[in-house]
């Protein structure tokens, strides 16, 4: 059959003779790109080492060891969005140029990650002997996202399989948690931990993105988008789009109002009444701006325990108000009634007002 393109203006000039013309033949409409659908997670993602936010030092380090050729298997680890993945991708570009994706194998949690894959495509890509035509590193790459999701027995498996072919090929395994990981993995590995993003990379990565956009954002805005990414650049990137999307003007009453997160003022308000209102009148005024402003009570939860850090109270006191402030959060999470929940969160302060008046007389 033969196929045959159809811009969008032909289509819009003659919808009707495009239509008799192309009976009994494919039509493949031509999309026009739009540069503005790439998620901008992926669009200001770092091309090379100079490029990564934070973790100079360990990014410089694993520059070194690329520079000499002396790159060791690395196992990678911390929590998401601290430019693990990033780095190992700027070093396989660094190391094969623009043809790195003939050099490298990347497997995600996403694949089939079994002991079969291990013994079958990993071995396969692993003992095969690399012809580099002009790329100045000769050894391949094993990139492993997220291995900590993987079984046990892959990773026996994935351990003699290292020691083997090592002479030809590297294994760069990231992960989140890496306790997951084997020690006789980790042992073969040189570990590098990547912590979560100090608020000045976040802010000064952030600024360069919307400087780049031409975007309308207030100071308290990006302050805003910093705090609630905690430390997690995609995060971070991700809450800005969203926000843009929907505002013009990325203000913090707009960041707040598209991540649902309740405003620090609105914490405020719901701290004083915990703190000094009468049991039924603070449930009632709760419920009445949990409603209003269509809030979760485990969002509640969570931002007043930052708060009580905040205010002065006796040690005594703080440390029964979080412990009770943790069960709720615990209980929540198992789909426990808001309402019952609610009446506890009261309860619990109004114990520790007891608390505190005793310790005045």
């Amino acid at each position: 059959m033969a196929e045959e393109i159809i811009s969008p203006m032909e289509i819009d000039g003659g919808a009707d003779e495009a239509v008799k013309a192309s009976k009994g033949k494919n039509i493949v409409v031509a999309a026009p790109s739009d540069g503005k659908a790439t998620p901008w997670v992926e669009k200001y993602r770092p091309q090379s080492l100079a490029d990564v936010a934070a973790h100079r030092d360990i990014v410089d380090t694993i520059d070194r060891l690329t520079s000499e050729n002396k790159l060791p298997h690395l196992l990678l680890y911390g929590p998401p969005g601290t430019g693990k993945t990033s780095t190992i991708l700027a070093v396989a570009r660094k190391l094969y140029g623009a043809q790195y994706h003939n050099m490298i194998l990347e497997l995600n949690a996403s694949d089939d990650r079994g002991i079969d894959v291990v013994r079958q495509q990993i071995q396969d890509f692993a003992s095969t002997q690399s012809f580099s035509f002009g790329v100045k590193a000769s050894v391949k790459l094993v990139l492993l996202d997220e291995a900590d999701a993987m079984t046990k027995d892959a990773q026996f498996a994935l351990r003699r399989v290292i020691e083997k072919y090592t002479k030809n090929t590297r294994f760069a395994l990231i992960c989140n948690h890496v306790n997951k990981i084997i020690p006789a993995l980790q042992s073969r590995c040189t570990r590098f931990r990547f912590a979560p993003l100090d608020a000045t990379h976040v802010t000064e990565r952030l600024k360069h993105v919307i400087e780049s956009e031409g975007l309308d954002v207030t100071d308290n805005g990006l302050t805003a988008v910093v705090r609630l990414s905690n430390g997690d650049m995609r995060k971070a990137l991700n809450i800005l789009q969203s926000t843009h999307m929907a505002s013009p003007h990325i203000t913090e009453e707009a960041v707040y109002l598209c991540t649902g997160n309740p405003m620090p003022k609105d914490i405020e308000q719901i701290s004083f009444w915990l703190l000094n209102e009468m049991f039924a009148t603070c449930f009632k005024h709760i419920s009445e701006i949990k409603m209003r402003k269509g809030l979760a009570l485990v969002d509640i939860v969570r931002e007043v325990t930052m708060f009580i850090f905040k205010i002065k109270v006796p040690s005594d006191v703080r440390v029964h108000l979080i412990n009770d402030l943790a069960d709720i959060e615990y209980r929540l999470s198992f789909g426990c009634n808001d309402k019952l929940q609610l009446g506890s969160l009261i309860a619990s302060f109004t114990r520790a007002r007891s608390a505190l008046v005793a310790a005045v007389k």
